[in-house]
């Protein structure tokens, strides 16, 4: 039973990091913003991406919790309101409309004047928004409490994976982004986005459980 548990775990935490990250959505605003690039210019952008990206989300996952407890949160309070932002995000998602914890028209606007876009839009926030970092910091709170290090390796796993498809994604984005359309890729950001809102409400169903055995139990 203890296997099924940890192999569940890793499929929901691979799951939601891959949901939240939403790599095909951001095909669109990759695309775009590389049009009149070289090869060897979007070659760099998706290194920068994919480098930028992971790194804050590792950094978040490993050191989210000390930040909560330097500043004196609770992990239900935090899951409780991780929950919430997520489902916003969801909602967003699911309703085709861009969500404001990710890239804005004036983050493009600024970013066709940059060389780096590979670090700011896209890396941050797009493929690593608020919505990934409260993900990833959440599911990691899930892992040390009590301390399991099957399911922190599962994930750093899921980072290390979604980013990979990322990448993977990205160089592909041409092709793949003529093929499926602009409503093909709205359309599978309203799939996640379900998903997402499940996710969500998962994090507010163990915050609440948290909440009441740490302030209400006798």
């Amino acid at each position: 039973m203890a296997i099924l548990d940890a192999i569940g775990f890793a499929v929901s935490a691979l799951a939601a990091v891959f949901a939240i990250v939403n790599p095909v959505g951001g095909l669109v605003t990759y695309v775009t913003l590389t049009t009149d690039y070289t090869a060897e210019e979007k070659r760099r952008v998706i290194r920068n991406v994919v480098i930028v990206a992971t790194g804050a989300l590792l950094l978040f996952a490993f050191l989210g919790n000390q930040i909560f407890s330097f500043f004196g949160l609770s992990i239900p309070a935090f899951r409780i309101a991780g929950g919430i932002i997520l489902f916003t995000v969801a909602y967003s998602m699911m309703r085709g409309e861009p969500s404001k914890t990710q890239v804005s028209p004036q983050d493009e606007a600024d970013a066709l004047e940059k060389e780096a876009i590979g670090v700011v839009p896209l890396g941050i926030p797009m493929f690593a928004g608020p919505g990934a970092i409260v993900t990833v910091i959440g599911l990691m709170a899930e892992a040390t409490v009590p301390l399991d290090p099957w399911k922190i390796a599962a994930i750093v796993a899921a980072i290390l994976i979604t980013m990979a498809l990322s990448w993977v994604l990205l160089r592909r984005a041409e092709p793949l982004f003529h093929r499926m359309g602009r409503m093909g890729a709205y359309a599978f950001s309203r799939i996640m986005g379900l998903l997402l809102a499940a996710v969500a409400v998962q994090f507010v169903i163990l915050g609440i459980q948290g909440a009441i055995l740490q302030y209400w139990s006798p």
